[in-house]
């Protein structure tokens, strides 16, 4: 700008001169008349010249600054704001008002739903209880030591969190074992999503059975997937005994979790355990492994043998304290790397050792977004209660996107599969959902979109409620048609299982056979997956169970008497209770909570784009 302004001074002056050799100057007009044309055209150019430099200096400044700016900014609030006042607001709106004619139908899987919900609620209170209110009253006040909720209250935000699998162990062949002895979940600590795993010692002392295990290893899973960091509350007595075949020597097994510790620091990814009771045999391995180890005087001790099995070897009497406690471990062992003298002080420190890690500070929350135009309660009346009362997806759909607006992809081609582009909470997700028999055309479409999706790095959301048992076919052309319906669902499964994108899987109503896969299952590892109540899980539903051919000499009783044992059999087995207590799925959700809990998933998993990750890939080795 001064270099503009200076050049405009020279330029006045120099018509200020040349003006006064016109005046005094009369005798020579063509002569000053030619100097002045000659003048004039060497300063228009200078002066044009000098515009353009002027606007290019102007130009690059304005960019660096732009440039420093998103440096500045963590890129969801440069970027996302802007793409959703772009695009969402101009995504047609869904039309979510429930026809009459399937009032009958809203009302029936209304009621049902309410019933399942209200067995929902009981266990759920029961699981909340750890091993009894006796149990709990021995480890407060005998053994001086806080409730695993208690803990987790002390040491995560005051917000909430995600709990994973809390119905896990319920009715298994070897009995309860409520929320599988552990809790796991992932909540905020200094501001930063953290996955946890904690023993509930009020469940058979802490013992390690095969489900919890399995609930820990599905916990280091997310923590892998998701590049979450981990924090391990070990109050463990071990093993169950018992079950040794059944947790220890297979590849599943217990030893994973201490395999996956490895792997999961050589990620990079941070592991803090707190010693806050027992750490027996197996579990002593659990803060021994992890990057930083807390212990808390007078109630964490750690050893692979405890004192009666040293008394039973050598006759020698020896306190837990003296054998593996927390001075022992922070001033001899160097087992533990923290000393907290209560576990108040354990928490903080945990909170300190957090505030090391060098992440990027998150973003602050300021996306905009509107809330969907119909009511999330009524989600409970089109949870369908089988697959004849199922009512179109996009009434679903209408109650979980923002604004109820939804850009939908081959809307009038392959209608049995819903897919297209929404917002939830300001994210933007690929949507793949189910809305009757996943035909040819339908798979064909899926295919064609989850890659698109991988292509673009969209997280996809899929919604579960695949169709029964198909009936076998029963002539040539029936038999291509089925032919050709698996080789394009075949084609859709390769792209489920190879997008490189985060995928959330929701079961609304039957989890059925290869249509489960196709639409991201357990088995196609999704990032997350939960039931809603009303959900089935199994091979077939057992209410369509007259579609299997049936033995041939089906008039004999007994024959008929195996089948309905069978029939049975599967219904029991394929409630969304029984899936969840076995660990099929990340937990049963309410209908009217999934909005929720699926931003709060896309959330956790956007967290990893702000770590600093190092190149190297080694792990860290404790002395």
């Amino acid at each position: 700008m001064l270099i503009l302004l200076s050049f405009l001074l020279r330029v006045m002056w120099n018509n200020i001169t040349l003006c006064s050799i016109c005046k005094f100057s009369p005798s020579s007009p063509s002569l000053l008349f030619s100097r002045s044309r000659i003048l004039h055209h060497v300063f228009e150019r200078k002066y044009k010249d000098l515009c353009k430099q002027t606007a290019q200096i102007l130009q690059n400044r304005s960019c660096q600054v732009a440039k420093r700016t998103c440096n500045m900014l963590p890129s969801r609030l440069v970027s996302n704001k802007a793409k959703y006042r772009r695009y969402t607001k101009t995504y047609p709106v869904l039309d979510g008002r429930i026809p009459t004619v399937y009032q009958h139908v809203f009302e029936e899987n209304l009621r049902n739903n309410k019933a399942v919900i209200q067995r929902y609620s009981e266990l759920l209170e029961m699981v909340s209880k750890g091993g009894g209110e006796n149990a709990i009253l021995r480890h407060t006040q005998r053994n001086k030591k806080l409730f695993v909720r208690e803990r987790l209250k002390m040491l995560l935000d005051d917000e909430s969190f995600l709990e994973l699998s809390p119905l896990a162990g319920l009715n298994l062949p070897y009995g309860d074992v409520p929320a599988a002895g552990c809790l796991t979940g992932i909540g905020k600590i200094c501001g930063v999503w953290c996955v946890f795993m904690a023993n509930d010692a009020t469940v058979k002392g802490g013992t390690i059975y095969p489900i919890g295990v399995k609930k820990q290893l599905r916990a280091q899973e997310i923590a892998m997937q998701n590049r979450l960091l981990s924090v391990y509350l070990v109050d463990s007595g071990g093993a169950f005994l018992p079950l040794q075949s059944e947790l220890f020597p297979d590849k599943s097994d217990g030893g994973r979790v201490f395999y996956n510790e490895a792997i999961m620091s050589a990620m990079k990814i941070p592991q803090v355990a707190v010693v806050c009771g027992s750490c027996v045999a197996g579990g002593a391995y659990v803060p021994t492994m992890a990057e930083e180890t807390v212990i808390i005087d007078k109630i964490g001790t750690l050893f692979l043998a405890g004192p009666p099995l040293v008394k039973a070897a050598t006759g020698e009497d020896v306190s837990p304290e003296d054998l593996g406690g927390a001075k022992l471990h922070s001033k001899v062992s160097g087992c533990s790397d923290h000393f907290a003298s209560s576990e108040k002080e354990a928490y903080e420190c945990v909170r300190n050792i957090i505030s090391t890690l060098n992440y990027e500070p998150l973003p602050e929350e300021v996306i905009e977004y509107d809330g969907p135009l119909y009511s999330s309660d009524e989600l409970l009346g089109l949870a369908p209660r089988g697959y004849n009362y199922t009512l179109p997806v996009k009434l679903i759909l209408s109650r979980l996107m923002d604004g109820s607006r939804f850009q939908e992809f081959k809307a009038d081609y392959g209608t049995t599969l819903v897919t297209g582009f929404g917002h939830v909470e300001g994210h933007l997700v690929g949507v793949v959902a189910s809305n009757g028999e996943l035909s040819h055309d339908a798979s064909l479409k899926g295919g064609h979109f989850v890659q698109l999706c991988s292509q673009r790095s969209i997280p996809i959301l899929f919604f579960q409620n695949t169709a029964p048992h198909a009936a076998e076919p029963t002539s040539i052309s029936q038999a291509e048609a089925h032919t050709n319906r698996l080789k394009a669902q075949a084609s859709m499964m390769a792209a489920v299982a190879c997008a490189a994108v985060p995928k959330i899987t929701v079961v609304i109503g039957g989890c059925y056979g290869s249509e489960s896969y196709v639409m991201c299952g357990r088995s196609f590892s999704p990032n997350f997956l939960f039931l809603w109540p009303n959900a089935r899980v199994a091979l077939v539903d057992s209410r369509h169970f007259f579609t299997i051919p049936k033995a041939e000499d089906n008039d004999c009783k007994e024959d008929e008497s195996e089948l309905n044992h069978l029939k049975e059999k599967l219904e029991e087995e394929s409630s969304a209770f029984y899936s969840s207590a076995r660990l099929w799925d990340d937990g049963v959700i309410l209908p009217q909570n999934t909005r929720k809990v699926v931003a709060q998933c896309l959330e956790i998993i956007n967290q990893q784009k702000y770590q600093v990750i190092s190149p190297c890939q080694y792990p860290v080795i404790r002395m």
